[in-house]
């Protein structure tokens, strides 16, 4: 990977990667949003989630974040393969949290993505979410309150 060129994809779809995981983490719907194509598909087939267009991946986001009492991911980064002004990729996904209704999860998985090179830079056309493991067992811990004292 000797091409400059090469490399700055690969860092700016990188950093596109990044900024899925930042912006819903701070509740910046609109950030999330950004980062897709007007076209853009985001699925979590296991969920029967499917959320076509900027427009219904934001909203769909902002309803999915409200579900969560806390949610917390880390990712991995996976390959990025660039074919012009296209390209494929893969990172790795940990998600733990509870939802409002006492539902647990904990997660361990993979994003399949597909990038487009546009006007304003790197940003998806379609994210699927494919689970390697999933635990439903209840979490008896959650977000801290007070001091580590106090635990």
């Amino acid at each position: 990977m000797s091409d400059f060129a090469a490399i700055a994809d690969r860092v700016q779809i990188e950093a596109l990667r990044v900024e899925h995981f930042d912006a819903p983490m701070l509740a910046d719907y609109d950030r999330f949003a950004s980062l897709f194509t007007e076209d853009a598909v985001w699925q979590l087939p296991f969920a029967n989630v499917e959320l076509v267009g900027r427009e219904n991946i934001r909203a769909g986001i902002e309803r999915l974040q409200r579900a969560w009492e806390f949610w917390v991911q880390n990712t991995h980064s996976g390959p990025i393969q660039v074919d012009g002004d296209t390209a494929t990729g893969r990172d790795y996904i940990f998600e733990i949290g509870r939802q409002r209704d006492g539902m647990s999860v904990v997660m361990y998985g993979l994003f399949h993505d597909r990038y487009q090179r546009t006007p304003d830079g790197w940003k998806f056309t379609e994210r699927v979410l494919e689970p390697r493991y999933l635990d439903t067992t209840p979490l008896t811990g959650g977000p801290p309150r007070g001091s580590w004292d106090d635990h």
